[in-house]
């Protein structure tokens, strides 16, 4: 294997991929807008959560009830209901995601210390949000109980919560690595699976086919400027993290380097081969899209992988982006070791291996 033969490959895909300006758009600018957009969308937080109010009560007990409801930074009471029908019509047109119900003769029960209902009702559309909704309103609710009933009580068990690792459950210390994990997925595979459909199309192959070049230097000269441009890319999205989102790097960053790299060469191996197999550009787009999708749905990164089928988990062993996932967020988020993150650096390296090996193999310097 030639050096010389290498550099001049990766000085040529170099000029070739950076000449134009709408492809360094593409490779530097898209990821980091894509990833500022979808981090502010994908969030678990729910907050102002618009709900109405149906008291048929209208005592001083309920509106301090409602007023802790408002209070609390999780509700905005839109608007107070005067009948079950009003109530049920604002849930229909989706003007309020919940609603507050107090009982006639609430009052009078809480006052003589008998069991006072309130209904809580939530939008169940979205299951999330409505499980949440219940939550903070048991918690309002709770709070109010504790608080009133504090001088009759003569003892007192209570919990005490820790979150490790999140300490305020913040759902973007989750959601903001593991966009940067899909977007080194997207950006690799997408960029990299017209690699060599390009040169068919285009007929420069015909240039490399008369050159003294192995299939090991080509593949090499292939993959080597997409592995520059994703570590550059990587680099620039966690500057952006911990600039917007406060997100830093609790873990090694020469770790986080070494599984960033073995996940990319995982997906160019995968997108190399790929390209070798298609004959048009479309057809490798098509090809990476189809395979993407799965890979970001069996990931774990929108649904836990414990929580499917056990067949469906041990064929996620075969998905690259749960092992880059599970790595990314292990070191940044947990700050997790190379022996703790051993299972996910063998798995990468298995992928890597396998598909560069494959694509090399595949490969043939000729026109079909």
């Amino acid at each position: 294997m030639k050096l010389l033969t290498i550099k001049s490959m990766l000085k040529k895909e170099l000029k070739q991929m950076l000449r134009d300006a709408k492809m360094r758009m593409i490779i530097f600018v898209f990821p980091l807008i894509q990833l500022m957009v979808f981090s502010f969308a994908l969030t678990m937080d729910v907050k102002n959560i618009d709900i109405a109010v149906l008291d048929y009560d209208k005592t001083v007990t309920t509106r301090e009830i409602t007023d802790r409801f408002q209070s609390g930074g999780y509700f905005i009471i839109k608007k107070y209901a005067s009948s079950a029908d009003e109530l049920r019509m604002m849930l229909d047109r989706g003007d309020v995601r919940g609603a507050v119900v107090f009982a006639k003769g609430t009052e009078k029960k809480i006052l003589s210390r008998e069991m006072a209902e309130v209904q809580v009702i939530g939008d169940g559309t979205m299951s999330n949000d409505a499980g949440t909704i219940f939550s903070y309103a048991s918690g309002v609710i709770n709070l109010y109980n504790a608080e009133k009933n504090a001088d009759m009580m003569t003892s007192e068990v209570t919990f005490q919560t820790r979150s490790l690792f999140n300490v305020n459950l913040l759902s973007r210390n989750y959601y903001v690595p593991g966009l940067i994990a899909l977007m080194i997925m997207v950006t690799s595979m997408l960029l990299t699976s017209i690699a060599i459909v390009r040169e068919k199309e285009i007929g420069t192959i015909e240039q490399v086919m008369v050159t003294p070049i192995t299939r090991p230097e080509f593949i090499i000269g292939k993959t080597m400027p997409f592995m520059l441009t994703g570590l550059i890319t990587s680099s620039m999205m966690f500057v952006m993290a911990r600039i917007i989102f406060g997100i830093t790097i609790k873990g090694s960053i020469l770790l986080l380097y070494l599984i960033i790299i073995i996940n990319i060469l995982t997906y160019l191996g995968l997108a190399l081969l790929v390209s070798a197999s298609a004959r048009t550009q479309q057809q490798a787009l098509l090809t990476s899209f189809f395979l993407m999708m799965p890979s970001a749905l069996l990931s774990g990164y929108m649904f836990p992988v414990n929580n499917m089928p056990t067949a469906v988990q041990y064929f996620t062993y075969l998905v690259p982006m749960r092992w880059g996932l599970e790595g990314i967020i292990g070191v940044v988020v947990k700050g997790a070791t190379f022996h703790e993150m051993s299972k996910q650096l063998m798995w990468l390296c298995i992928h890597a291996v396998f598909f560069l090996t494959v694509a090399s193999i595949k490969f043939k310097k000729t026109l079909e």
